[in-house]
């Protein structure tokens, strides 16, 4: 029963570790930018995780209700998935123009080339 609990947290460390080695292992720009993302949704279930209030309801006024849970966490992720959203289309448009000047989106053969000019 105690490792269900924990649940939660083994998805963010499983999500976490496997955005960071796609960021490190690849040369490729475009699974660079998806190993990003996947770190990105582990900080975003982890901001979920951490703002469940057993028990609680939503912060709605009403009769018998003690215990409510804080709606900054889910609003703050709200936004961190649209600045993510647009993050991730920059990175891809510079993705675009990087392969329209190199040729490539391998990040080795764009240091060859650019150390050979």
């Amino acid at each position: 029963m105690e490792f269900l609990g924990l649940l939660n947290y083994w998805i963010v460390v499983v999500l976490m570790m496997t955005g960071f080695y796609i960021v490190i292992a690849h040369n490729n720009l475009v699974k660079k930018i998806v190993g990003l993302n996947i770190f990105q949704v582990s900080v975003f279930v982890f901001y979920i995780t951490m703002a469940k209030v057993k028990g609680g309801t939503a912060p709605i006024l009403a009769e018998g209700i003690e215990i409510y849970s804080n709606p900054l966490p889910h609003v703050l992720i709200l936004t961190a998935i649209v600045v993510g959203v647009a993050t991730t289309a920059l990175g891809l448009a510079l993705v675009v123009r990087i392969h329209d000047a190199y040729g490539t989106i391998e990040d080795d053969e764009i240091e060859a080339r650019e150390n050979e000019l």
